[in-house]
């Protein structure tokens, strides 16, 4: 069985600093990627952490719609389940954790709430109902009349930065993003950054429908679709851009650095999340502060609530934040 000493050895760290990240002590001072290494080593060893969840009166069930590997290389949604389990542990709360691949094995379980992070179709909102009336959804909003979710709002998030790349003068101006599909069929999950960027440029006749593109949340797509644009538009490439998310806006200042096309002198980008390596990278990226960890939180309250008695659902939109940094003026 691996140990915390296997587990530090090959993170390069502390055997203290493992144990304090594994139990999410929130006094530690270490990086996000450190986190990260430490849990996906601890994963790679099937390390099982020794706890008292056992002595827990309640268990919830950490439903998220990642497999175990993808949620790894998603810092975004690793941050909400890591608020998600310190606020459980620290209100006594027993954790079951479910990814999507093994997501059917929920109901062998005796659970007295969920938390489902990420989104989910009517099947799996359904099955989720047939186990318990206490559900809170993070990061999306199935039905806000019957469940609790704590939600960003994107709409808002998208005007925050075309309103700001228009008080900068920017006039044309693009946007890459990605789209999601539901686990358990092929429907696409609308993404509001992208309605929204499209209707609020078109109500303010500056909308190039050209100046899109689509792909997937993640590093390679924002690095090939930049790429793709630097080759399409040339010398019309937009001043400004908009990418939907901190993942994807690496890629693209990786495709710029190396077409030799300067940032911001010559394009603007702005991403969104915040993960803890955007402030490192060259030049340090502007983007959406968006409080993951909190929003973990939240919900784990939310549910406490329910466990009191609240019958009555609630929707908390989190505030986000704008933080200009090296690669926008």
């Amino acid at each position: 069985m691996a140990t915390i000493r296997d587990i530090a050895e090959k993170a390069g760290v502390s055997i203290s600093t493992v144990s304090r990240v594994l139990n999410y002590d929130e006094t530690l001072s270490v990086s996000d990627n450190t986190k990260k290494k430490v849990f996906e080593i601890a994963e790679k060893l099937s390390y099982e952490k020794r706890s008292n969840r056992n002595s827990a009166t309640t268990k919830v069930a950490l439903v998220h719609w990642y497999t175990r590997e993808e949620e790894l290389d998603d810092l975004y949604y690793m941050s909400i389940r890591m608020g998600i389990e310190k606020h459980c542990k620290h209100n006594n709360l027993g954790i079951v954790e479910f990814f999507q691949n093994n997501s059917d094995k929920l109901s062998r379980e005796n659970i007295q709430g969920i938390i489902a992070v990420g989104k989910f179709s009517k099947s799996e909102v359904n099955m989720f109902k047939g186990i318990t009336k206490n559900i809170v959804f993070v990061d999306y909003s199935p039905d806000e009349d019957n469940f609790d979710a704590v939600v960003v709002n994107f709409e808002n998030v998208t005007k925050k930065v075309i309103d700001y790349f228009i008080k900068k003068g920017h006039e044309n101006i693009g946007y890459i993003g990605g789209r999601e599909s539901f686990k358990d069929d092929r429907n696409i999950i609308e993404d509001c950054r992208e309605t929204t960027f499209r209707s609020y440029l078109n109500d303010k006749k500056m909308l190039k429908e050209e100046n899109i593109y689509i792909g997937r949340f993640s590093v390679d797509d924002g690095y090939t679709l930049m790429k793709k644009a630097i080759a399409e538009k040339g010398d019309n490439l937009p001043t400004a851009i908009f990418v939907g998310s901190d993942s994807m806006a690496l890629g693209c200042l990786k495709a710029l650095g190396e077409a030799g096309i300067s940032v911001p002198e010559r394009v603007n980008i702005i991403g969104v999340n915040d993960i803890s390596i955007s402030s490192y990278f060259s030049p340090s990226l502007s983007t959406i502060k968006i409080y993951t960890e909190l929003m973990g939180q939240t919900a784990v309250d939310l549910l406490m609530e329910r466990f009191d008695g609240r019958t009555i659902s609630k929707k908390i939109v989190m505030a986000t934040k704008l933080k200009i940094r090296q690669s926008s003026f």
